[in-house]
């Protein structure tokens, strides 16, 4: 997700606009991170087989240097 700040934000979600209003204050719930930085609207979003493999993702992602961050974003669409 882009802040309003624009940082980034990264998560794994199994309902992905659950996820969104919370971190948006629509819904009880969100990161901390994300409440002192709305909107945030979602930069892009990737499908996996499983848990496990999204937060194996999730951790690869926050590991990235904000460029890296970036270009990964620009290689995939908010449907994918």
């Amino acid at each position: 997700m882009r802040c309003a700040d624009d940082t980034l934000y990264c998560g794994i979600a199994r309902d992905l606009a659950r996820r969104l209003a919370q971190h948006n204050g629509l819904v009880a719930g969100g990161a901390r991170y994300t409440r002192g930085r709305r909107p945030v609207v979602l930069a892009a979003s990737l499908s996996c087989a499983s848990r496990a493999e999204a937060l194996r993702l999730e951790a690869r992602v926050k590991k990235m240097a904000r460029a890296d961050k970036i270009a990964f974003l620009s290689s995939r669409s908010s449907t994918s």
